[in-house]
């Protein structure tokens, strides 16, 4: 690196001290990861935004532990500092008094040679990917543990609420009642149980069962109206998904695109919504297997079928938005080109049955 440019990403970017790490734990922060090695200490020259760092703990044989991850949110000159804890073998949050953060501050040129610079060359792929996620979408969405965990975390319904009596979800137990940890559950917006209004007709029944524009409104209303709220959620979930090997970020992230991709009245009343979703997803896809959408059982590959009721609507929406209805065309080209996905041919939901008489 030119060695001007290295000094204005050290004294420009953020410091995330992470002490005491095993030697061989996968260590990774945003689309990054690595293997720890004996002399880290951490990442410099972290530049200003929203971070995720994850890590799995491995053992003598080299097997690795579940994944844990925690955000961050960092400025100009923080020092973000975790140490390891060899007893519960998690990065935990150091204390640090402004006294104890001048220290580190003042000695940082002596900790350079221990911390690995961050790789600029895959920050353009992490923006893309979280490019809606803000730090009150942070907030109101992260477990109140501050850690996303690939395992749920489990307690019997008597013991204190503190994570001192978590035990493995495999752990085999006799007459106790087990219940997740409400402190490590992230806090997804709750999607609407019943899509049409209180009181409707049965044509409306008939129509918000398939138009989701009445469910969108709901969550619409609950986030203060804010679309970009809905979209940073859907960022959020593919996240932990993607790098927090979180299953539940799957599953929100598949029941939200289901709501966006359903919709029809919402088509013209948010166009700028479904605009950005378009891009959002197109991203995403790029870093996701091709065969990352199939269901193992079915063979089914949900959202081709999702997509295509949300070209079908845009299509046959007279009043739907020029530029919405132009990208959606390109998005689509897109997708048959890359993915080979067929968004012409009807699904075997909708083909007729035919019986032998």
């Amino acid at each position: 690196m030119d060695p001007v440019l290295a000094k204005k990403r050290f004294e420009e970017g953020a410091f995330i001290l992470c002490l005491d790490v095993p030697q061989g734990t996968e260590f990774g922060i945003d689309c990054n990861s690595w293997e720890v090695g004996p002399r880290f200490k951490g990442v410099k020259m972290v530049p200003p935004g929203i971070h995720f760092v994850f890590y799995s703990a491995v053992n003598r044989e080299g097997n690795a532990a579940p994944r844990t991850g925690f955000f961050c949110v960092t400025k100009k000159g923080d020092i973000v500092v975790r140490k390891w804890d060899p007893a519960i073998e998690d990065l935990v949050n150091e204390k640090t008094s402004e006294e104890d953060l001048k220290k580190y501050r003042l000695g940082m040129k002596e900790l350079d040679t221990y911390l690995g610079p961050y790789p600029f060359e895959n920050h353009k792929k992490w923006l893309s990917l979280t490019s809606h996620i803000s730090a009150n979408i942070l907030a109101r969405l992260e477990p109140d543990c501050g850690q996303i965990s690939s395992v749920t975390q489990i307690q019997s319904e008597d013991s204190p609420d503190d994570g001192s009596s978590q035990m493995d979800i495999d752990e085999p137990t006799l007459n106790v009642s087990l219940q997740q940890n409400e402190k490590s559950r992230i806090k997804f917006t709750e999607i609407p149980r019943c899509k049409y209004p209180a009181g409707a007709c049965p044509v409306e029944v008939t129509k918000y069962s398939i138009d989701s524009s009445f469910a969108l409104e709901c969550m619409l209303q609950k986030l203060k109206g804010i679309f970009r709220e809905i979209l940073g959620e859907l960022q959020f979930a593919f996240v932990c998904f993607l790098l927090g090997q979180v299953y539940d970020g799957f599953e929100h992230w598949k029941r939200l695109l289901n709501i966006l991709c359903t919709c029809d009245d919402a088509l013209c009343k948010h166009p700028d919504l479904f605009t950005e979703l378009i891009g959002i997803l197109y991203f995403q896809l790029k870093e996701a297997p091709k065969d990352f959408f199939v269901d193992i059982v079915t063979r089914n590959n949900f959202l081709t079928v999702t997509l295509q009721e949300f070209f079908s609507n845009l299509d046959s929406s007279p009043e739907a938005d020029s530029t919405l209805a132009t990208k959606a065309k390109r998005f689509k080209q897109h997708l048959t080109k890359t993915f080979q996905w067929d968004f012409d041919s009807e699904p075997d939901d909708y083909e007729p049955v035919v019986v032998d008489t």
